[in-house]
């Protein structure tokens, strides 16, 4: 090694050592008779000293001369600092530099590269290579080798295997996209980037090994948001000979491993909550519960008395926001405004104030008597000074808006604390979905997920009434994996893929390996797959998954560092038969 430490190790213990580092020079203050180089590696950060009535002129002159990200190698003795610094590790000591040499020079950064930096998003992007070399990144890196690793050893405890899966498949309907590949060997035909190694998990149960998992990476050419990348890593696991309880059991117990290893934050048993529950109560599958404001709905008491807009909706709901009916006409305007914008679809918002005195005050008092807004109030459990906030309209547009209405007053009264962390499983899961334009059904999950045993007889009369023997984990408001027990029968399996509008040719076609597989004795099975990107951003507190991937795309799916995606030359296009 060419040096002896890290710039993060060393401290008052290592007073009078004599040491050589290396890194890059992250900033310089020369002050005439006195340079201070910050000097920084992956491990922090330590504070050089050159002297020039003490030290070497010719390595005072190299110091004069250094600039911003030159790598360097320096000797000298450990010495304690006059004055400290409390924020950094080596914020006792400096080093009096005797010896300094370059290993590389660099031209100025395009941005400085400190916890602060004076780049933007997409010049950071262009030069992903610099950016990761700032503290922040680098932590977030780091978070995710811990949750990888601690994921690893604890899967390995429990007598799982990591097999891996091909990463040139075949192209399967999942809900996204799949990204496609041309043969050259085989032109005309193409394979598919895996959207998960679903079916090959299955497989590995039908050949007898009970317990897999793998982390691994998966492709969906979907549009791309915060929590969205073209390219993702999952922790993917599925069990043999298990039922819905024994995965959510044993998968409780690797989240809570998790939490307990990389943040010391113990959890609990996480629990259960039925699907409609999820949506009558909070107007999502995802539903964030660090807060309250559950949904009720007043529909049989506020219709019948001439407000038509309540008359002629489907559904009225109302939520109660603790303390605050000091709210300003401003500031119910600003909701009014929100709920109405095109993406939530409201017509208007209805507001009732618990007054201090007992009374109320509300936007439609000439249709409601004290008695009823009373009425309104009980069913909302408010007290004085709440505020009820009311929406009314065709019973899922209304639901959703006033998902999206309760996470904002969430947030503008500071209740979604990112330290504190509210697991939920939400099951039973409708199986299917109904479009009514096509008069085609879609699966909720995927076309392998069991219903529940109860449920099987519904395939045949009322598919859209039977429930999926699926689960998702959900962690404030974040869907976190999600899985289900699978379908195991040859029979049951082509009846959902009738269901779904397969003929028994386009079924054998696209699956006819898992149906043949089905023949040869396979056993009950169920899994279930981690969003390991959001898992990472989770613990770090942040919403985008982004600045915990080496090397992600942008919004665009490009890589503007690489500049990818990009046109292939004419011969190469020629030999894929393109």
């Amino acid at each position: 090694m060419l040096r002896t430490h890290n710039c993060g190790e060393l401290g008052i213990k290592d007073v009078k050592s004599n040491v050589t580092l290396c890194g890059w020079a992250q900033k310089i203050r020369d002050k005439g008779k006195i340079i201070w180089i910050d000097l920084r590696d992956r491990y922090g950060i330590t504070q050089l000293m050159f002297e020039e009535d003490s030290s070497d002129k010719n390595t005072f002159d190299i110091a004069k001369k250094c600039g911003r990200e030159y790598v360097i190698k320096v000797s000298g003795e450990v010495s304690e600092r006059i004055s400290k610094n409390p924020n950094i590790s080596t914020g006792d000591i400096e080093i009096k530099v005797s010896e300094m040499e370059y290993l590389n020079v660099s031209e100025v950064p395009p941005f400085t590269i400190e916890d602060e930096t004076d780049g933007g998003e997409d010049l950071r992007m262009k030069y992903r290579y610099l950016d990761l070399r700032r503290s922040p990144l680098q932590k977030n890196i780091f978070l995710r080798h811990k949750l990888m690793s601690e994921t690893r050893n604890y899967l390995n405890s429990q007598e799982f295997i990591e097999i891996e899966t091909p990463v040139l498949i075949k192209s399967t309907p999942e809900g996204a996209r799949d990204f496609i590949v041309p043969s050259r060997m085989n032109q005309g035909e193409y394979y598919a980037l895996p959207q998960s190694p679903q079916t090959f998990k299955q497989l590995l149960m039908v050949s007898g090994y009970d317990k897999y998992y793998q982390l691994v990476k998966c492709f969906r050419d979907e549009d791309l948001r915060a929590d969205r990348q073209p390219e993702f890593t999952q922790i993917d696991c599925e069990m043999s000979f298990v039922t819905r309880e024994d995965v959510l059991k044993s998968f409780g117990k690797l989240i809570n491993h998790l939490f307990n290893e990389v943040l010391k934050t113990d959890i609990g048993e996480i629990p259960i909550m039925q699907y409609d529950e999820a949506i009558n109560s909070y107007g999502s599958d995802k539903p964030d519960l660090r807060f309250g404001m559950r949904f009720r709905d007043i529909s049989s008491i506020v219709q019948g008395n001439g407000f038509k807009v309540f008359d002629d909706s489907e559904v009225i709901l109302s939520i109660k926001v603790k303390g605050a009916s000091s709210y300003s006409r401003k500031e119910l305007d600003e909701l009014t405004n929100f709920v109405k914008k095109p993406q939530i679809g409201s017509k208007g918002l209805v507001y009732i104030k618990c007054n201090e005195d007992g009374s109320f005050k509300s936007s439609v008092d000439k249709f409601y008597t004290q008695e009823i807004l009373n009425d309104i109030a009980n069913v909302n459990n408010a007290k004085k000074n709440d505020l009820i906030l009311i929406l009314a309209g065709e019973k899922s547009q209304t639901f959703s808006a006033m998902s999206s209405l309760r996470i904002l007053m969430g947030d503008r009264l500071g209740l979604r604390d990112p330290n504190n962390f509210k697991p939920i499983w939400i099951v039973d899961f409708p199986m299917f979905s109904y479009d009514k334009e096509s008069n085609d059904y879609h699966a909720m999950h995927h076309p392998f997920t069991s219903p529940i045993s109860s449920d099987t007889k519904l395939l045949d009369s009322e598919p859209i009434k039977a429930k999926a023997n699926a689960y998702d984990l959900v962690i404030n408001g974040v869907e976190i994996g999600g899985g289900s027990i699978r379908i195991h029968q040859r029979i049951l399996q082509e009846k959902v893929f009738k269901i779904l509008g397969f003929s028994s040719k386009e079924a054998n076609d696209q699956f006819g390996f898992l149906l043949n597989a089905f023949r040869y004795g396979t056993p009950p099975h169920g899994g279930i797959a981690f969003g390991f990107d959001r898992l990472c951003a989770l613990f770090a507190g942040k919403e985008s998954i982004r600045d915990f991937i080496a090397f992600p795309k942008n919004t665009s799916g490009r890589d503007t560092m690489i500049d990818s995606p990009s046109a292939i030359d004419e011969d190469q296009l020629k030999e894929l038969g393109l």
